[in-house]
């Protein structure tokens, strides 16, 4: 039996990328990844030469089998999506999943997400917090699926691309304009930008912005934050 490390990379700044995860990454044999192109930006930041195997999610039981004979064989391999921590809206559950099915050891090595990022820096007091990642492009179903996280006792967190933000918040506003929100823009890089407020104050100021850029993170508080 082999190891398969889960590793999580930086969501932004490169720098964000633990020592453990740089020492993982230059003693495994593989290195399967999301897209083998940004990890080997990655990769040669940190002048790390290895063997890479594309793991999307488009393919990912396909490739799942591919890494599943190198761990068979004794190998060692890296996992590492995109951006942030493998399995919160990226692929290498399905992975992880039959990796540990079959015997070999699934070792975390924990690193950035902008979901646990977004929530060390709103306020949120909330006791109880759910991920919802991405929302239905489809704008009946996004809002029906609003309301359910909203009538929650709960805080929750949404990713959202610069196209869709200010519908989400509009519909957000519209289901209640004074809930209390946190959006985060471009987490960890050179724009990032926070804005706090109620559904209805965050949504006004981000309308007057010309346009949109960068991928958005939403938490919406389960209760008014007072």
């Amino acid at each position: 039996m082999s190891t398969l490390y889960i590793i999580g990379t930086p969501i932004g700044n490169l720098g964000d990328i633990s020592f453990r995860a740089v020492e993982t990454l230059k003693k495994v044999d593989i290195v399967a990844c999301e897209d083998t192109r940004r990890t080997l930006k990655l990769l040669s930041h940190l002048g790390i030469r290895v063997k890479m195997l594309s793991c999307r999610s488009q393919n990912e039981e396909f490739a799942a089998g591919k890494v599943l004979e190198a761990l068979n064989q004794g190998q060692t391999v890296a996992y590492t999506s995109d951006a942030g921590t493998p399995a919160l809206s990226d692929p290498g559950a399905v992975l992880a999943g039959l990796a540990a099915k079959a015997g070999h050891d699934v070792i975390p090595i924990p690193g950035p997400s902008a979901f646990a990022s977004m929530l060390s820096v709103s306020g949120c007091r909330d006791k109880t917090v759910i991920f919802e990642g991405f929302l239905s492009p489809k704008p009946g179903r996004r809002k029906s699926r609003l309301r359910e996280l909203m009538a929650l006792d709960a805080a929750c967190v949404i990713y959202e691309s610069p196209f869709r933000i200010l519908k989400l918040l509009a519909d957000v506003a519209e289901i209640d304009s004074e809930r209390y929100i946190c959006v985060g823009r471009e987490m960890t890089k050179v724009h990032e930008e926070y804005l706090r407020g109620t559904a209805a104050e965050v949504l006004a100021v981000l309308s007057e912005k010309r346009e949109q850029i960068g991928e958005f993170t939403l938490l919406i508080s389960g209760n008014y934050f007072n």
